[in-house]
């Protein structure tokens, strides 16, 4: 491995994020390249911790442009303070300034607001600029997203251009709610970041989850790879699996049993649909398959969980 992507994967780690070498390499680049990194992926596999956990390896803030239906370029990159403006104005009525210095004073840095894109442009030290979800917003937005992310500056028309003193470190996310425009992803890099393999989750759940014995992390990685082969309204990701860990341990369980997974199926499962059809058609298959697993030795490999799953899947078909 090259050693800056080595480098840069214990960096990852050193956060607590566990990066493969694809991730690392994506990230190598896009700090290397300047250039946006825009990852792709379910919802919950890690795509906006990549962000946190550069921005803090980095010890650069991190600035989030979160982004839903209806988002404009006003809310994400500038707004006037018109209440400071009327008070200066009042305050000043007196003065012997002239009409254009009294208008020069209100649109100046003092009254202005700045949203996450101006704030990640007009930072002296580059910040990481995670514009999280652009898939939610809208076509019109997305362009204007292109062009400030094309040249890193901005016009104001009381004010002028603005340029980036510094480049931030930019990463989109998308979980493909939308299919983004070519434009848009010929300026960045791409990353697409799948469910974890068994070995993976493992590693992330006893990073993740302080205090989780061996064992049970072991169980909760093995039947996470059982739920993600059934179909499910909402398939449950990586923040499901640890906060799932956490459950459980704040219950003082170190096994999973039918109890355990039924007292705490509202960590996994988003919805009663899916918490019923867990329940009710494929929970007993799959504790009995993990303690049909549980009789072999540890470290259990990504074939022995599949071969688990498989069996599981046998008894439902």
């Amino acid at each position: 491995m090259h050693p800056e992507i080595a480098r840069i994967q214990s960096m990852l780690a050193a956060g607590g994020y566990v990066a493969d070498r694809d991730v690392a390499t994506a990230v190598y680049l896009s700090m290397t390249l300047r250039k946006p990194l825009l990852i792709e992926g379910a919802a919950g596999v890690g795509k906006t911790e990549v962000a946190k956990v550069m921005a803090a390896a980095l010890h650069a803030d991190l600035i989030r442009l979160q982004c839903y239906e209806g988002l404009d370029a006003t809310t994400a990159l500038y707004e006037w303070n018109y209440q400071k403006q009327l008070l200066h104005i009042r305050l000043t009525e007196q003065s012997d300034r002239t009409i254009e210095q009294r208008e020069q004073e209100i649109f100046s840095d003092a009254f202005l607001l700045k949203r996450p894109l101006l704030e990640a442009i007009t930072r002296p030290q580059a910040p990481v600029l995670l514009v999280d979800e652009v898939d939610r917003a809208d076509v019109e937005f997305e362009s204007f997203l292109l062009e400030v992310l094309s040249d890193f500056q901005v016009s104001i028309p009381e004010i002028g251009t603005i340029r980036a003193t510094t480049i931030p470190y930019v990463v989109l996310t998308s979980n493909r709610t939308r299919e983004l425009g070519d434009a848009l992803r010929r300026r960045c890099l791409y990353l697409w970041i799948d469910y974890p393999t068994y070995e993976k989750e493992l590693q992330i759940v006893l990073a993740k989850v302080p205090g989780i014995n061996a064992d049970l992390a072991a169980q909760v990685s093995a039947f996470m790879q059982m739920v993600r082969r059934v179909r499910l309204d909402k398939v449950p990701g990586i923040a499901e699996t640890i906060d799932w860990g956490a459950a459980l341990l704040a219950l003082h369980r170190d096994h999973l049993d039918r109890e355990a997974v039924e007292q705490t199926l509202g960590a996994l499962f988003k919805s009663q649909e899916d918490a019923r059809a867990v329940r009710t058609q494929w929970l007993d298959a799959w504790l009995r398959a993990l303690e049909r697993l549980r009789g072999e030795p540890q470290p259990w490999t990504q074939a022995q969980v599949e071969r688990a799953a498989a069996e599981a899947a046998g008894v439902w078909r």
